[in-house]
Order: structure tokens, then sequence, then C-alpha cells
């Protein structure tokens, strides 16, 4: 079942760009009418670069931003006509270090906004507690640290922990691990796989980084100028661009094999064979059904020809080399 559905949302922005002494009016097309739909207990990811519309689309899911046109649906709530209704399902994180005070422990903060969304007493000490353990800042000295005083790493996981006071059914992030160093970005991911595969909770998230996003997000919308261009599991993404099978190997001095002779044994692999030092380096593209067949076959003829292998790399397409596909030629 759908816990969020878009159908054709578009939003212009009007800016002015200065030309001499001159101001001109420009439209910047931010969404140009994009769908999707994200699943319960998923992890879903918007996938772009910097201005593709990600944050655009989020600020209107969390009916902070009105669209020009078009629907979107909260747990079949509308998020233009029904606000009230989609902010008490949500939980939000549109920064890390937004929002907090500063004086404020990390603690304190917690409560500050669950008594916002009207929990108290035992109610929201227990609440407050569960979270602050669930993000990891349940010591003592991350607890009931100053907020000014907390990482970038301890911010965010803070800021999750907020978005997650009211219990909420939809987790819509921001670009969650933004600057955060690997281990706080790896604590971060863990807690959204757990959050959707283990306590039924959907999780929207927008990031520019591949990585990330083939990671953590059980499906993808790849996003660039305001359309989303693709949408499916990454698997499935990858499979747009093929695999790639590339073989490095060190020739020994008695060998005496030099790459124009070795060229006509792997012809009809088209393999691309390039020198560099006393290394040649071999390269073959290949299914990734294919891959262990190919790799023998491959191995197999060098160790004919006499040749030395000095290591096997297996590359395999990721989801930068399937942006790079879909974006190329787009505007």
């Amino acid at each position: 079942m759908e816990a969020i559905e878009v159908e054709g949302l578009e939003k212009k922005y009007t800016t002015y760009l200065r030309k001499g002494l001159r101001r001109e009016k420009s439209v910047v097309h931010a969404l140009r009418g994009i769908s999707f739909s994200v699943m319960r207990g998923e992890v879903f990811g918007l996938l772009g670069p910097n201005g593709a519309g990600k944050t655009t689309t989020v600020k209107i899911l969390s009916t902070l931003l009105l669209p020009d046109s078009g629907k979107a649906f909260l747990l079949g709530y509308d998020v233009v006509r029904e606000p009230e209704e989609v902010r008490k399902r949500i939980g939000v994180s549109l920064s890390v270090e937004r929002g907090f005070f500063w004086k404020l422990t990390g603690r304190e903060n917690l409560r500050y906004f669950g008594m916002l969304y009207g929990l108290d007493g035992s109610e929201l000490r227990e609440r407050v507690d569960e979270l602050l353990k669930l993000v990891g800042l349940d010591e003592l000295n991350s607890s009931d640290k100053l907020y000014e005083e907390y990482s970038t790493g301890m911010k965010a996981r803070l800021s999750i922990a907020r978005a997650l006071l009211i219990d909420p059914d939809v987790l819509i992030l921001d670009e969650p691990t933004l600057g955060l160093d690997p281990a706080s970005s790896r604590m971060i991911r863990e807690l959204l796989t757990k959050l959707a595969h283990e306590e039924g909770k959907t999780v929207l998230i927008t990031t520019h980084n591949m990585f990330e996003a083939e990671i953590v997000c059980d499906r993808v919308a790849i996003i660039n100028d305001g359309r989303i261009i693709a949408i499916d599991t990454v698997e499935d993404l990858k499979s747009i661009v093929g695999g790639d099978l590339s073989i490095e190997l060190s020739i020994s001095p008695s060998a005496k094999i030099s790459l124009d002779n070795l060229k006509p044994y792997f012809s009809d692999l088209n393999a691309e064979l390039t020198l560099n030092g006393d290394e040649i380096k071999l390269k073959v593209l290949a299914k990734p059904s294919e891959r262990d067949e190919v790799t023998q076959e491959l191995l197999l003829r060098l160790q004919k020809l006499g040749c030395g292998v000095k290591r096997v790399e297996v590359r395999e397409p990721n989801l930068e080399d399937v942006f790079i596909e879909l974006t190329r030629g787009r505007a």
C-alpha cells in the first residue's frame, strides 16, 4: 500500500538577475510535473545533484511549500487540503543544525519540542530517554552536553530523534548525512534501515550521495532538472548500463609478450588493452550474469600465453554510472 503518492507536481520560482544596472525577471522551474509513489515500510531515495528539485519536493510533502499544480497525498491525506492531518503523521528533518536551542542540552531540546507536540510527564521522559538511546546519545556526556558543543554527527542524530518524537508513520529527511564523518553516516544509514524494515515506518530521504542511496534505499527515483528520469530498485537501475569487468596483469620479463602481441587473442571479446609501465591492463565488458564465465575464460587464455596475472579487479556498475548514462545529453 502506498504511503506517499505524488501526481504531476510542478513548482516555479521567480528570481531577478542583475544585468548591468538593470534587473531582469527570470523563472526557475524547480519541478516539472513529477510523479512517484512510496510504499509503506520502505526506504525511498530521491537522488540527484544540487538544484535538481529534491528539497522542493520534500518541502511540499512536509506541507511547508505549496505546489503550483499537481497533487500529493500522504497516507491518503491531501498535503494541500489537509495539512494538519499530514503533520500529525510525519517526522521531518530538513537540516541537521536548524531549529535547536544552542544553550540547551540535547535532552532539554527534545523535552522542549516534546512539550510542543503535547507530550508531558512520565510519557515525555520515557520517550526522550528511548530516542536518545535509539540514536546513540544516551550517554551522560552526550545527552547532557550543550547543543553548541555537539559535533555535526551528534546534531544529525538529535535531528532524527526530534523527527521521531511523535512516533510518526512517515519520516522525511533532507540530506540526512550531509557533511558527516563515515562512522556517523553509517550509524544513521543503519538506523534508517531499522526504522523501515523492523518498525514498518516509511522513510523518504533526499541525497546526491550515490553510494548512500545504493546502500540504504529499497527504491530510488533519479531526479534531474525538475524531472524524474528513472524509478526502480538499485539493482534494476544498474542493469541499464550492464556490467564492467576489468582484469589487470603484469608480464614477467621472461614472457616476452608485448601489448600488440596480446591484442589478437582477445579481439573477439572487444577487449581494451593499455600499457602502464611494465603492466598491461586488460578490460572487458560483460553482463553481470556472465561475470564468472568471462573471468575464467580470460584467465585461461592468459595462462596458455604464459602471462602472469598480478591482480584481478571486478568493478560492477553503480548508481553514478546509471545517473551519467541517463542524464547524458539532457539539458
